[in-house]
């Protein structure tokens, strides 16, 4: 039988070797002629490419948010500059008078602004202590509903006021305890002294808040129900096997749980807080005065834009803006210090 002999060139897949002294570049690696750090680079090119092609479709979803973003966050920051103007928008912009810090120093100086100041923290400080532990509240309560069905019917039921518009909030609330509402109908019924809720400004604050926990307490315990979806349930399982009782596993299983999410929603908030509701607080000013319904949002439109002195109420913007800021960071501070992530990790 004659031996069969073949040539390693026709065998399929099989390399030739290489000669003596012959020298074989690895896959990457530069070639005689390539630059320094093209072997890093290319890899790096490459993986960009890869994952561009495999998130094309979330990169899509994304445009629409970023536009939104470009067009009325950040272009509108070019108009700050107005703050240091005396701004007219016949001229515009770069044509209108500069005056420096001069609009700083007339609102620092203007009682009404310090005010509306005052209005701003007492109301934030009330939503934040009454509003924020609602949302956490709820999302515990309906966690431990069992049946599913009852459980979605709650949490649509709660998360249906939020896309009410304010308009319609605040008039379901003079129906309620307006003037000739339901509750001064009772009182005059049962010949008591009627009690014009919505027109009084000693509980104004109240008033607001309770509106923002009815609006929007259903759709803040989104975030906290799928933080307690996260939680294992073995733990709740072996809890109970060793003798925990509900309100235990909660203290020491369910709130731990939560609490990273809580630092951030309360970091979050503290950023926001300024922002105490424009709409809602501009509808409701003339039936309680603007010594009580004054913030920092309706000073600048009120006295910014309603007088026609645009950078008044741009120096009154960047005032909140710094003290938000400032916030925002010390509460992100206070929040690495307890050990929590906050907005970026430490």
């Amino acid at each position: 039988m004659a031996a069969v002999t073949t040539n390693s060139a026709d065998v399929p897949g099989r390399e030739e070797e290489a000669s003596p002294g012959a020298t074989t570049a690895a896959p990457g690696a530069p070639g005689p002629g390539s630059a320094p750090g093209s072997r890093e680079r290319r890899p790096r090119e490459l993986n960009w490419r890869i994952r561009l092609r495999r998130d094309r479709s979330l990169l899509l979803m994304t445009v629409p948010v970023v536009v939104l973003l470009l067009v009325f966050n950040y272009l509108p920051l070019f108009g700050t500059v107005t703050a240091f103007e005396y701004y007219d928008p016949i001229v515009g912009v770069v044509n209108s008078q500069w005056i420096g810090l001069d609009n700083f120093r007339q609102l620092f100086g203007d009682p009404l602004f310090w005010g509306s100041v005052w209005n701003t923290l007492e109301l934030a400080a009330v939503q934040l202590v009454l509003f924020f532990p609602v949302p956490v509240a709820l999302a515990l309560l309906l966690n431990s509903v069992l049946s599913p069905r009852i459980r979605g019917l709650v949490q649509s039921v709660t998360l249906i006021p939020h896309f009410f518009s304010w308009v319609l909030v605040i008039t379901l609330f003079q129906q309620m305890i307006g003037g000739a509402g339901l509750l001064n109908q009772f009182l005059r019924q049962h010949e008591m002294t009627p009690w014009n809720i919505m027109t009084d400004p000693s509980v104004f604050k109240l008033l607001v808040t309770s509106q923002v926990i009815w609006k929007d307490a259903g759709w803040g315990i989104i975030v906290f129900l799928a933080a307690l979806a996260a939680i294992d349930e073995n733990l709740y399982e072996a809890a109970a096997m060793d003798g925990a009782g509900r309100w235990r596993r909660t203290w020491h299983i369910t709130l731990p749980g939560l609490r990273g999410v809580i630092v951030l929603m309360l970091v979050l908030r503290l950023g926001n807080i300024l922002n105490v509701g424009f709409e809602q607080l501009l509808i409701q000013r003339y039936a309680v005065g603007h010594d009580a319904a004054d913030v920092l949002d309706t000073f600048s439109y009120y006295y910014g834009i309603g007088t026609n002195n645009y950078g008044y109420g741009a120096a009154a913007g960047i005032f909140k803006s710094a003290v938000s800021l400032l916030l925002i960071y010390g509460a992100n501070k206070l929040a690495h210090f307890f050990g929590e992530d906050g907005l970026y990790r430490k």
